[in-house]
């Protein structure tokens, strides 16, 4: 793994000379002609480590790409320039397994199964029969309604909708089987 150094602090006037001069290759050996020249070097063999370890084109390019913009900051901080490539191959390495984290917690986010969904088609006759049933409700006597309302809709027993309404247990019988029966014919007619 290469060595990354820190970032030379503002030159200090009492540095030996010899010292000097190594920091001025080092610089020279980090310019951007040398990472340019890296590139136009090695893409395709990065390309090819990064397409062993991802699974698609797009992504492979995209950390090679990542892996060149991340070495190009930090390009001040390689000691060796001969070194460059361990480093971009580095970074290729790191950001694909990245990139492998994030598929993983994103598949074991997205595994939950979805409930399954009606098609359009489905759903138009879904609706399509609700309208109807609401428009052969309207029809219904108001007591019949209420009944059938808070029996079916509210799921209320035969208790609950008798004392809501105030009316007697036989008289819930009697509203929701007449109803029921209205809505059958309406229904069927409809058909």
């Amino acid at each position: 793994m290469p060595v990354i150094a820190p970032m030379p602090a503002a030159r200090q006037t009492g540095l030996p000379a010899q010292r000097e001069g190594a920091e001025e290759s080092v610089a020279a050996g980090t310019t951007v002609d040398h990472l340019t020249e890296t590139y136009r070097a090695h893409y395709r063999s990065l390309l090819g480590l990064a397409a062993l370890l991802l699974d698609d084109t797009a992504s492979c390019e995209d950390v090679v790409q990542e892996a060149f913009i991340r070495v190009h900051s930090a390009r001040n901080r390689v000691r060796e320039p001969e070194k460059t490539l361990a480093y971009l191959r580095q970074t290729v390495v790191n950001l694909s397994r990245s990139a492998l984290r994030r598929r993983i917690l994103g598949l074991k986010l997205l595994s939950k199964p979805m409930p399954d969904m009606a098609s359009a088609e489905e759903g138009a006759y879904d609706q399509l029969e609700r309208d109807a049933l609401i428009k052969a409700m309207r029809g219904l006597q108001r007591r019949q309604r209420e009944v059938l309302v808070l029996r079916y809709f509210a799921d209320m027993t035969e208790a609950q909708v008798a004392e809501t309404l105030g009316i007697s247990l036989g008289s819930v019988k009697a509203y929701g089987s007449r109803g029921i029966a209205a809505l059958r014919v309406v229904m069927e007619a409809q058909v």
